[in-house]
């Protein structure tokens, strides 16, 4: 395990400023003796990765802040078999709190008292708080939805020069944001299901303009959602005008922007994405829920949904569901991971883009790392690669120039 470096003392920086936590006790910003921002990984086919210092962030500000604390838990368990793991739970709050070494990631911030932030600018990967600087490798960010899923996080880690697991700002932003999401398919040429979006405030200042929009593109049922969430939170299945005010009302309480899609009877096909430029795509799965449809109570509570891993689909189907996968992993820029969700629809045989999750579930009933399994990869393979993937990612953003008196005086 690498050892941390302890603080001392109070910081003023040179304008008079003070820095630090806020707390009573501040952290030293000693100027640190020029280091590699990371370690290389070891190169070679019958080589492995040498151990990492990891910190993996958790919890969040999220409707999905349950399942990031269940996904963290599997990662923690297998790469603590191989690297140096420094728990972040992130509270509802907002707050960064360090979790002792223990076998349990805890699900609240009870007994935690240490304090955790990034400052931007330092010249190494640290997180700091009010006891100590801890170097790490690299994040590894398990952080499904909002505050998390969307480029914020990940706008943090690029300012503080952290490597981190997963697509990147822009990419992260778009995976989350439906609208823009599909926007990007369709520019694309890739298949997507009508739908109409509009903002909340359209929707509270004029429900009927809103209503007859829907219905003068879109036939019943259609389904509801917020265009900033995933987990299937505050989605509904809509049958007639009766049912649609109550479920628009309802995805509002979680987003700004109201996605309202065709429904479609179809089978409810995923596939894994692994790769930065050029990706890999694993066999499809098929979700077949008892339920209506795929919502939070099928996914997390019950026990009912039947997971055909892998999907029952001829060869040719499932070079087509590969091939639209990674084109939907490209199209919004994607790297590291992916779950691609489509629709085929039972009479056409036809299939549809639904969405990309860039930071997928990784529970035991999760989708990404069965699909790869069934694949040929492991579960803990899998982690690695992912490691692999956001150092390589790493190494080539160190190649662009960032100041154009560089490019004039070299």
């Amino acid at each position: 395990m690498a050892a941390d470096v302890p603080a001392c003392g109070v910081h003023s920086s040179s304008d008079g400023r003070r820095g630090g936590l806020p707390t009573t006790d501040r952290v030293v910003f000693q100027q640190p003796r020029p280091v590699p921002l990371v370690r290389e990984i070891i190169q070679g086919e019958n080589q492995q990765m040498q151990q990492l210092r990891i910190a993996l962030l958790y919890g969040g500000r999220s409707g999905e802040h349950e399942i990031s604390i269940r996904s963290a838990r599997s990662i923690h368990k297998t790469l603590l078999e191989k690297h140096s793991m420094y728990p972040i739970f992130i509270d509802k709050q907002g707050f960064w709190w360090r979790v002792p070494d223990r076998d349990q990631l805890p699900v609240n911030n009870t007994g935690l008292t240490e304090r955790v932030c990034i400052y931007p600018g330092f010249q190494a990967p640290t997180l700091f708080s009010n006891q100590s600087q801890l170097r790490i490798d690299l994040v590894f960010p398990v952080l499904h939805g909002t505050h998390g899923e969307d480029g914020i996080i990940q706008g943090v880690l690029e300012s503080a020069g952290i490597p981190y697991v997963g697509a990147n700002v822009a990419a992260s932003a778009a995976g989350m944001d439906k609208v823009i999401m599909k926007a990007l398919f369709v520019q694309e040429g890739l298949p997507v299901a009508p739908y109409v979006w509009f903002y909340r405030s359209r929707w509270r200042t004029g429900q009927q303009k809103c209503i007859d929009l829907i219905e003068g593109k879109l036939p019943y049922p259609v389904f509801v959602k917020p265009a900033n969430l995933g987990s299937s939170v505050g989605i509904s299945k809509v049958h007639d005008r009766l049912e649609l005010g109550p479920a628009l009302d309802e995805a509002a309480r979680y987003d700004s922007k109201l996605v309202v899609e065709q429904g479609i009877n179809a089978r409810e096909i995923e596939c894994s994405v692994l790769g930065n430029e050029t990706a890999d795509a694993s066999l499809p799965g098929e979700i077949v829920p008892k339920r209506e449809f795929y919502d939070y109570a099928a996914k997390y509570i019950e026990n009912t949904t039947e997971l055909h891993v892998p999907a029952k689909l001829n060869p040719e189907q499932v070079k087509t569901v590969q091939d639209l996968s990674i084109r939907a992993f490209q199209a919004v820029g994607c790297s590291g991971m992916g779950r691609v969700d489509l629709l085929m629809d039972r009479e056409s045989q036809k299939f549809y883009l639904n969405e990309i999750n860039t930071i997928p579930g990784f529970t035991n009933i999760s989708m990404y790392p069965k699909l790869w399994e069934v694949s040929g990869l492991p579960f803990a393979e899998l982690l690695d690669r992912l490691l692999e993937l956001a150092l390589q990612r790493f190494r080539d953003q160190l190649e662009n120039v960032t100041s154009y008196e560089a490019i004039q005086n070299p």
